[in-house]
């Protein structure tokens, strides 16, 4: 990080803008007008419009004693583009609203923004708009990120039905293992600055929290293989809350087996070395942005391709219940004890 400060007062509002939105380049054909009116204006060329928006705070969503601001703008667009491929669409445009306090300087706000145009750029989208005002104290964030997709394509957390096959992408549980990691970490600092970060080269864990990627591939996957998920979400609270979700939402009921969860070996070996149960940690954790989906029981070959995608159940009478059957073979209902934004941990 440069050692020279700029105050953000000595450039103004329009200034700033000015100064973070200088080197966009359009990459949509869709992108009519960007940066520099009083509204973006975007054509989608006969496809329908999917809108999202998520608002970060610090303090609440993120800490910066040991969230680098370049990840925390990859970051702040990844998790709203997560919600745009959840819907089975392709994002194209995203808007970004921050609130500054002035302990942040004008290089500070480079190194968030170098994040922001490095997801845009991973993800082929336009940064088209936004707003910057002063925060009392702390950083805030807002992004809104449109998407589109083939008419009538898009896919609802409420349309699964009876017999359709849960499924998952990727792998679970790391980002949480990672946020205990770094909170010990924090804590000891707190207690012994002259203590050195031993974050224990769990490299991955702390990876998928502070660097999360969407499920750009997923949603390709689906278009290429002519799967039409039935349902799907994003898996932002942990497994748990989302499957009943789509069971509430669907009015289902499903059977979930402990033992089909994905877990990477690294984030199992964090879960022991800290006396957690990785099925815990998959099912309660949250930030970890895959998806969560069902499939009509007729795709499953097709699916079977894809290593990326584990069948992890599926969807019953509502009558049944949801229920996960352990590893040893027990059943129990499924609660969610996954991550609240209205309640303090």
């Amino acid at each position: 990080m440069s050692e020279n400060r700029t105050e953000i007062s000595s450039l103004g509002e329009f200034g700033l803008i000015e100064h973070l939105t200088a080197n966009i380049e359009i990459k949509n054909a869709s992108t009519l007008v960007g940066v520099g009116d009083d509204a973006a204006v975007i054509d989608q060329f006969g496809k329908q419009t999917v809108i999202t928006t998520d608002l970060l705070i610090e303090g609440v969503h993120f800490d910066l004693m040991y969230t680098p601001l370049q990840h925390l703008g990859y970051k702040s667009v990844v998790v709203n583009l997560s919600d745009v491929y959840a819907m089975n669409a392709i994002p194209t445009h995203i808007t970004m609203s921050i609130g500054i306090s002035n302990r942040f300087s004008l290089e500070a706000l480079d190194e968030f923004y170098e994040g922001v145009y490095a997801a845009c750029e991973a993800y082929g989208v336009d940064l088209i708009g936004g707003d910057t005002s002063t925060s009392p104290k702390g950083l805030v964030i807002s992004v809104t990120a449109v998407g589109e997709v083939t008419p009538d394509k898009f896919v609802k957390r409420s349309t699964a039905q009876k017999g359709d096959l849960l499924c998952c992408s990727g792998d679970l549980g790391a980002a949480y293992l990672g946020l205990i990691i770094l909170e010990r970490e924090k804590k000891i600092f707190l207690e012994s600055p002259q203590v050195k970060a031993d974050l224990e080269n769990e490299k991955y864990v702390i990876g998928r929290l502070l660097k999360p990627e969407a499920r750009k591939d997923i949603v390709e996957f689906f278009q290429e293989s002519d799967v039409m998920p039935t349902s799907m979400m994003d898996i932002s609270d942990g497994l748990s809350s989302e499957i009943l979700h789509i069971c509430r939402q669907s009015e289902l009921g499903c059977v979930l087996y402990e033992e089909k969860i994905p877990v990477a070996e690294d984030t199992r070996n964090a879960a022991y070395k800290f006396e957690l149960d990785p099925t815990a940690c998959a099912l309660s954790g949250g930030e970890d942005y895959e998806l969560l989906f069902t499939i009509a029981q007729q795709d499953y070959d097709k699916l079977v391709l894809n290593e990326q995608i584990s069948v992890i159940g599926y969807m019953t009478e509502p009558e049944q219940g949801k229920k996960i059957i352990t590893k040893g073979g027990n059943t129990f209902d499924i609660t969610a004890q996954g991550w609240n934004a209205f309640t303090s941990k």
